[in-house]
Parts: C-alpha cells; structure tokens; sequence
C-alpha cells in the first residue's frame, strides 16, 4: 500500500497546523481539543517549519515545569522534520517511523504539505495488507 492510500482512508479534516509564535500553552489546548498528537507548524498551512508533538510538550514540562507552557512553539518544536509523498510505501514509512522514534509525518507534494500520516495510520494498512494476503493464500490453499 501507498501513502496516497493511506491517506485516502483518513478523516478530511487534513493538516492541523498552528502559526510560529504560538504559545506552546495554546498548542497544548489544540492537541487536547482535537484529540491529535501534534501540530505542525507553518505559517500559510503548506509549508512545513517544524512539529510539535505531545511528547515534546511532556518531555519539557518535565525538565523545566510549567514554566515552559509560555513558551512559543517554534521554540519547542523538532525542526528536522522527515517527510514523505504520496507514492511512498506503507512499510518503508513504518520503517522509517520505528528507526526515527517518531509517530507523525508530514506527506508533501509538489513542495507542499498535503497531508500527515501516524504510525497508527500505517500500521492499519499494513495489517489490512496482510489480512488481504492471508486470505488470498488461504483461498488459493482451498481451492477457490
């Protein structure tokens, strides 16, 4: 399976990204609201400046406290941001995910953001794809 197909089975909500300067209080707020495990952040909604996710969040409030709530986001978020695009394979994006430890990634095409996909979104395919392979095998075993 590709990622244009992953994709293709997510909600139509698209990208959820926030403005550079944001504070992280607010992002945080977003992240809870929205139910999502980051926000990436761009300034026209098609660029991709960096993410920030509900690790980074915890991982601060745990080395510095509440203090860092009032921070802005660009301050916070991992700026070296892996990407894929739409013809990409499912298991090599998983790969990448699990040797990267990361669990969200931005999908771009022609230069622009145009989606994002989560380990969890991935991992469904695959598993879709195996239960497809399995059954044809099983088909095949039985005859039919």
């Amino acid at each position: 399976m590709i990622v244009r197909d992953i994709l293709k089975g997510k909600a139509a909500e698209g990208v959820i990204t926030v403005a550079p300067g944001l504070s992280v209080e607010e992002a945080a707020r977003i992240l809870s609201e929205k139910r999502i495990g980051s926000v990436v952040i761009s300034k026209d909604g098609k660029d991709c400046a960096g993410i920030l996710s509900e690790r980074d969040i915890v991982r601060e409030l745990g080395r510095r406290g509440s203090a860092c709530m009032a921070d802005k986001v660009d301050d916070m978020m991992t700026r070296k941001i892996e990407t894929c695009d739409l013809s990409e394979q499912a298991e090599s994006v998983l790969i990448r995910m699990t040797e990267g430890r990361f669990r969200h990634m931005p999908v771009i095409e022609g230069g622009e953001m145009v989606g994002i996909i989560t380990i969890g979104d991935v991992v469904k395919a695959r598993l879709l794809e195996l239960a497809m392979e399995k059954d044809a095998l099983e088909g095949m075993i039985m005859g039919h």
